[in-house]
């Protein structure tokens, strides 16, 4: 029995026959305005990946958050969010993209709503692992209703406007949650930071109600694996509690214990998957994948790529605002030469990737290890008090440029380890795997963190030095796990396929 193909994912683009050939000029108005809700949704899914970061300061203090609390804020969005693809994609390809897309996307507007209620931490945990949730259920369907809408003549050109606009929400996500926190002051410009999201999501839901198609292509009949999704769910789950829980409460017992469970659900999940795949069943990530030796090199090039990149401005956002004392603002530009970096390289990494195959990744993940192993020497070598943004311009702006040449391409060289026909579960598999790596990651990286911080007085010269020493840590793994990606790229084929 055939894999049905998890419909549209975040950063890969199944490929599909097209049903008409047609000139872009020849595809409807209507198609191209369709195209411009999907991507506000998109653009306020992944803006709440990065915005957040330059708020965790006010949120700990506001909501006098325990530092286990920043770190969920983030590992807790980006869990859910991977979680939801492949399962929302298949409940797409049932029964129709256009509903589960609003579905998605009125909820994760509530869910922001409620983000910037919370009266605790706990509340507003809760509400970012919905709002994570109800990202990962719309996001799928946004490159579904792309390939219903777009013949394969204009489909590129979408699927490119799509990148871009991953490429700027990502990109400007620290800068604009400065400006708010800076408008809005310490106190309510966390809150603003998610309601910003309010607006756009009412205006994206009208407009999707009337432009988007409420039928298009056949209903497939998939199985969702549910037993799966519950084994898979509850052992990273249970790995990433005592990650992120165990440094703040000093490694008590049950967190070892917890880890050990998540192993074994881990384990379990792959003897549920082998065997519905013996009984000609539909798993939720196919074994016979993992018999490709180098796809298994670039599931883990996925996560630990997005291991290594996601926890920088968790670190710097802190050490800038917590640390050194500057304002939201400060840090998030701080962040500016990597966005820029990051835009330019997404820019050319299409043309690059045709013309070098392979070593575009290469050059990428390379780029991204000097540009973090330098981060890391800045914060080892410099006095607290002598640290400034000009520091990191060069080495953030060498890793955005690496960053932006990796992310685009990436996902097409990992599927070409496969058979084509296998190309819709690996791309569902290696979304998924990217944003289990970005949860992890925080939580690593947070653990060291805060475990390393170790403020011997009450005083800004004190707190200045224990934080930029925290931070020179938690960026040491951050550019370790850089150094394992940028060897794992060596597993992927030389070149991808150009179909």
């Amino acid at each position: 029995m055939p894999e049905p193909t998890p419909s549209g994912l975040p950063f890969d683009a199944p490929s599909v026959p097209a049903t008409a050939a047609a000139p872009v000029s020849a595809v409807p108005r209507r198609a191209w305005s369709a195209l411009i809700v999907l991507l506000l949704g998109m653009f306020m899914a992944l803006l709440d990946t990065t915005i957040v970061n330059v708020a965790l300061p006010t949120i700990r203090t506001s909501l006098d958050a325990s530092e286990a609390t920043l770190s969920w804020i983030i590992s807790g969005y980006a869990l859910a969010f991977g979680l939801a693809l492949i399962p929302a994609g298949r409940v797409g390809d049932r029964i129709g993209h256009k509903w589960v897309f609003f579905t998605g996307l009125a909820l994760f507007t509530v869910a922001s709503l409620f983000c910037g209620l919370a009266t605790n931490d706990l509340q507003l945990v809760i509400a970012r692992v919905a709002q994570g949730l109800a990202g990962g259920v719309f996001v799928p369907a946004v490159t579904a209703l792309i390939q219903l809408m777009f013949p394969l003549s204009a489909r590129g050109k979408a699927f490119a406007i799509m990148g871009a606009t991953i490429g700027v929400s990502t990109a400007i996500g620290p800068i604009l949650g400065g400006l708010i926190i800076e408008a809005f002051g310490d106190v309510n410009g966390w809150r603003v930071v998610f309601w910003v999201n309010l607006p756009i999501g009412v205006i994206a839901l009208i407009a999707a109600a009337i432009l988007l198609p409420a039928r298009g292509g056949p209903r497939v009949r998939t199985a969702t694996d549910p037993v799966g999704l519950l084994l898979l769910s509850a052992g990273l789950i249970a790995i990433l509690v005592p990650l992120i829980e165990g440094q703040d409460l000093g490694w008590p017992l049950w967190t070892y214990l917890t880890l050990a469970a998540g192993a074994v659900l881990i384990l379990l999940f792959a003897l549920w998957e082998l065997r519905l795949a013996r009984l000609g069943r539909s798993p939720l990530v196919p074994p016979r994948l993992f018999s490709h030796p180098a796809f298994s090199g670039g599931v883990i090039l996925a996560l630990v790529y997005f291991a290594s990149f996601t926890g920088i401005f968790f670190t710097i956002s802190l050490l800038w605002q917590a640390g050194l004392g500057h304002t939201a603002l400060e840090a998030g530009l701080v962040s500016l030469p990597f966005a820029i970096g990051s835009i330019i390289g997404a820019a050319q990494s299409d043309r690059l990737s045709r013309l070098l195959g392979r070593t575009v990744l290469v050059m990428g993940t390379a780029l991204v290890s000097i540009g973090l192993v330098w981060v890391w020497l800045v914060l080892l070598l410099t006095p607290a008090a002598e640290l400034n943004s000009w520091l990191l311009l060069v080495p953030l702006f060498i890793a955005g440029v690496g960053n932006g040449c990796f992310i685009a391409p990436n996902a097409q060289f990992i599927v070409a380890t496969v058979d084509r026909s296998e190309a819709g579960a690996a791309s569902g598999v290696i979304s998924v795997m990217q944003r289990v790596g970005a949860a992890i990651g925080i939580a690593v990286v947070g653990s060291v963190l805060f475990g390393t911080l170790n403020v011997t007085a009450n005083t800004p010269e004190a707190i200045a030095d224990a934080f930029a020493s925290s931070a020179a840590s938690a960026l040491a793994v951050s550019a370790g796990l850089s150094i394992v990606a940028f060897l794992f790229v060596f597993t992927l084929p030389k070149r991808a396929p150009t179909h």
